[in-house]
């Protein structure tokens, strides 16, 4: 009895990553894929729908690993914190220094998330993980109002545009395609444009 070839869906996956990388999806091949690949369209629809299942399929390791950042922080009671956890929780350069680490562990999906999505249900992700990320963090600043830890008056709109903003420097040198070297030192500049504790009202240290 003939074994399956289980090298099929790994050939496939790494195909359809370099040719959505290169391309985007909604330039992608489908026939280069398959050729890139070494297989038959019929064994490519046998395992995908179709061009955006395999796109999800390519990225769902990366959405997974985001998905449950996001889960752990946001199972956290902001209630049941400190004064100086609430206050620290916006302080800078090592909480950004690791999202660049995590992100660039994951950066193949994450450009693919960010540059190539369009045509895909991720086409607004970074305007969605941005509001996701928006929820939580209005909430830390609200229980620091109510603790009179600030007296700083910010929307919830406001907060998403200044998210916003702090992504897109997040966002870019990966779009860019910056080495670690390059990054470590994007994120110094990030972390001296992005004075959270003054624009929230919190005292100087």
């Amino acid at each position: 009895m003939a074994r399956p070839d289980r090298s099929i869906d790994p050939r496939i996956i790494k195909s359809a990553e370099k040719e959505f990388l290169a391309n985007g999806y909604e330039k992608a091949s489908l026939k280069e894929i398959c050729q890139k690949a070494q297989i038959t369209t019929g064994a490519l629809y046998k395992r995908y729908k179709g061009k955006e299942d395999l796109f999800c399929a390519v990225v769902a390791d990366t959405v997974a690993a985001l998905n449950a950042v996001m889960e752990e922080k946001c199972s956290i009671s902001v209630e049941k914190l400190s004064d100086e956890e609430l206050v620290t929780a916006w302080e800078m350069n090592a909480s950004t220094l690791w999202w660049f680490q995590f992100l660039y562990e994951h950066r193949n999906g994450f450009l693919l998330l960010i540059k190539c999505a369009e045509g895909t249900r991720y086409s607004d992700f970074q305007h969605d993980w941005v509001e996701v990320m928006t929820g939580k963090s209005y909430e830390y600043f609200l229980e620091t109002r109510k603790r009179r830890l600030t007296d700083a008056s910010i929307s919830r709109d406001e907060m998403h545009i200044l998210l916003s903003a702090f992504w897109t420097t997040i966002y870019e040198p990966f779009i860019h395609g910056y080495g670690w070297e390059q990054i470590k030192e994007h994120c110094k500049l990030i972390c001296d444009l992005f004075n959270w504790r003054r624009v929230l009202g919190f005292p100087s240290v």
